[in-house]
């Protein structure tokens, strides 16, 4: 496959956001890649913590005990071939984040505040030296409001279902209207949330992928990236 690479002079900072199941994270990954940008999947990290404080049995309504604790958690991402890998306290927990039970409570744990004011601080070192491409639902207007380019991407519920879907089904017992009906629960949570809400930043540009394949999507991206710095395949 072709790669797209870049000096250090031109390097960008890429801020993808969008609900469940639109394809953030494999399309963030895919534009990383053909730039050879660094990848940072944010919503691997509320995964992470997610799990980490459910194995613990602290609650996210528990947030006296939870910020206690939170010093002592350390999330590692690590790159791989087809993916990353993650990492929690030294334990390999990339499948565990993906469950039925982390996704039904992602949402209540983003929304305690010294949780996430801890990860955007590191996600916002992260990107300090440009060359950077952040998937979440507030890194274009939270985490990187000065993201030279900023995409929302969204797809019908349905379609939505239908990858995770696909991503799940080795994994869990679940069913499609099960899946859409935990999608349309956990976009009514990141919608209504006090703390940086899902919602489309005023400078970004909507994609609709629910008729677009995952290159159609990339090439996209790549595309509005070349309006801000010089690329070669």
């Amino acid at each position: 496959m072709a790669s797209t690479s870049s000096t250090s002079t031109d390097r960008i900072n890429i801020a993808i956001d969008g609900p469940a199941g639109a394809g953030k994270s494999t399309i963030a990954r895919r534009v990383a890649e053909r730039l050879s940008y660094v990848y940072v999947d944010t919503g691997a990290m509320y995964r992470a913590a997610t799990w980490y404080f459910g194995q613990r049995g602290i609650e996210p309504e528990d947030e006296e005990k939870l910020l206690q604790m939170l010093p002592d958690l350390v999330i590692e991402l690590i790159p791989e071939p087809d993916g990353q890998r993650v990492v929690i306290n030294g334990q390999d927990a990339t499948d565990e984040i993906r469950s039925i039970k982390v996704n039904a409570k992602v949402s209540r744990y983003a929304q305690v505040e010294g949780l996430r004011s801890r990860l955007v601080a590191l996600q916002r070192q992260m990107a300090l030296r440009k060359g950077v491409v952040m998937d979440g639902r507030d890194i274009g207007t939270t985490v990187l409001p000065d993201a030279e380019v900023k995409v929302f991407m969204t797809a019908s519920v349905e379609e939505r279902a239908r990858r995770r879907f696909n991503e799940m089904k080795e994994q869990d017992q679940i069913t499609m209207e099960q899946l859409i009906q935990d999608m349309a629960r956990r976009d009514r949570l990141d919608q209504e949330r006090k703390i940086s809400p899902l919602r489309q930043a005023e400078d970004a540009v909507l994609l609709d992928t629910t008729n677009l394949n995952l290159e159609e999507v990339v090439n996209v991206i790549i595309s509005m990236c070349r309006s801000f710095v010089r690329v070669r395949e």
